[in-house]
């Protein structure tokens, strides 16, 4: 009989799911996961080389886009609204950032919803995540750091805890 792991354990246990999460064969990073645009522009291709199609072009640096897979040098990723394709791995950054879902947004002092107000994001702003606890995650944006609500921000996932 082949003895279970205490890793295995904690996770069933906990119900943790990111213990059989699936990995990238190129850089043995979790798939899916959230990275942003290193670049100001980046050619969005059809598939995962030089010779395929540019389908569109993005072109807003720090854009948070979710890698759904690899392939060499290439990684398929998606936007917000689920617009993707195939870009090289060095316009991508590992600095994680998150785009604001909710119009005017309160970026808060503390992770909790009486806390003072520290100040308010637009629909759309790009800010840089810091921590994250099960609701809550702190933000960086425009010079302000503050708290806001995980389910107002794209670019992390639900269960995704951060320190």
């Amino acid at each position: 009989m082949k003895p279970i792991g205490l890793g295995l354990i904690l996770a069933v246990l906990l119900g943790v799911s990111a213990y059989a999460q699936e990995r990238g064969p190129v850089t043995n990073l979790p798939v899916p996961r959230f990275v942003s645009m290193k670049a100001s522009e980046g050619n969005v291709r059809r598939g995962p080389s030089l010779t395929h199609r540019i389908d569109w072009v993005f072109k807003r640096r720090d854009m948070p886009l979710e890698i759904t897979a690899e392939y060499g040098h290439w990684r398929r990723v998606r936007d917000r609204d689920g617009a993707g394709g195939w870009v090289h791995y060095s316009l991508l950054s590992g600095v994680r950032t998150v785009l604001v879902e909710r119009e005017m947004l309160d970026l808060r002092i503390r992770p909790d919803d009486d806390a003072q107000v520290a100040a308010r994001l637009e629909m759309g702003v790009i800010a840089r995540l810091n921590e994250c606890t099960l609701k809550w995650c702190q933000l960086s944006a425009g010079g302000y750091n503050g708290w806001a609500p995980k389910a107002d921000l794209w670019g992390v996932k639900p269960d995704e805890l951060r320190d």
